[in-house]
C-alpha cells in the first residue's frame, strides 16, 4: 500500500462575508505520497491557498477529513496544532512572513530554534541554506534592505534549513527572475529527493510545474485535473 501523507476527503471550506457564504473549496479529495513534489495550479481565487491552509492545519475545513503524517487533524485542539505544525510542516509564505528587525540569517536561524535544533548545529545549518538560495553575501541585512525577490528566497532558505517532513510552498518563486526560480525550484527539488520530504507547492509558474512529479489543477474549489490521483487511494 503506497504511504500516504496527506489523504483529504470531501473538503468543503466556506467563509462568511456578512451575510454572503463564498465556497473556496467545495468537495476536494486529494492525497499526496511520501516524497512527492506536487504542484497545485489554477487561477487566482481558485482555492489554491485555501487547500494549503487547510492540509497544512493553518485552516480549518468546514466540512470533510484531512489526515497528514497519520494525525487527523480536526482531533487536535488550538494549541496541539501549533506543535504538531512546528515539528512537522516547513512554510514558504507568499508574504513571506520575515521578522522585519531580524538578518537573513537571523530569520533562518530562529525557525531552527522554534524546531528545537541544536545550538551546534543552527549557524551551519543557517548559512549553508542561505548559500543555497545565493544570498550568502545578504546574510547581516534585514529584509528591509533586500527587495522582493532576496526576501522570497530568504523564506525559501528558513524551509529548507532543516526540513521538515511536509513542505507547503505558497507561489515560491512569485517575485524572482527565471534563472533564480529555476535555481531555486531545482534545489527544492534536491532536497524533496534527498530527505524524502513531501512537498505541496501552489504555483502559476509552469517551471515549477515541470520540476513536480504531478501536477493538480484547481477552478472554483474543484480539482478539474489530477492526473495519476487514483494510485495512492
Amino acid at each position: 500500500m503506497a504511504d500516504v501523507v496527506i489523504a483529504a476527503s470531501a473538503v468543503t471550506r466556506v467563509h462568511t462575508r456578512g451575510d454572503d457564504e463564498v465556497r473556496a473549496l467545495g468537495g476536494v479529495d486529494f492525497h499526496v505520497e511520501r516524497g512527492e513534489m506536487v504542484a497545485v495550479m489554477g487561477r487566482s481565487g481558485s482555492g489554491k491557498t485555501t487547500l494549503l491552509n487547510c492540509v497544512s492545519g493553518l485552516d480549518r475545513p468546514t466540512t470533510g477529513s484531512i489526515t497528514v503524517l497519520g494525525t487527523d487533524l480536526a482531533a487536535l485542539g488550538s494549541n496541539a496544532i501549533v506543535d504538531w505544525r512546528r515539528t512537522n510542516v516547513g512554510f514558504v509564505f507568499q508574504a513571506h512572513a520575515l521578522v522585519g528587525h531580524l538578518s537573513a540569517f537571523e530569520n533562518v536561524e530562529l525557525a531552527l530554534r522554534i524546531r528545537g535544533v541544536e545550538r551546534s548545529r543552527r549557524t551551519d545549518l543557517a548559512h549553508d541554506a542561505l548559500n543555497a538560495v545565493g544570498l550568502a553575501e545578504w546574510s547581516d541585512h534585514r529584509p528591509a534592505e533586500m527587495s522582493g525577490g532576496q526576501q522570497q528566497r530568504v523564506a525559501v532558505a528558513r524551509a529548507i534549513a532543516d526540513p521538515a517532513p511536509l513542505l507547503i510552498a505558497d507561489e515560491p518563486t512569485a517575485e524572482l527572475d527565471v534563472e533564480t526560480a529555476r535555481a531555486v525550484m531545482r534545489h527544492l527539488r534536491s532536497v524533496v529527493d534527498r530527505d524524502g520530504v513531501t512537498a505541496v507547492l501552489a504555483t502559476h509558474d509552469p517551471d515549477v510545474a515541470e520540476l513536480a512529479d504531478r501536477v493538480v489543477r484547481l477552478a472554483d474549489g474543484l480539482i478539474v485535473d489530477a492526473p495519476d490521483q487514483d494510485h495512492v487511494t
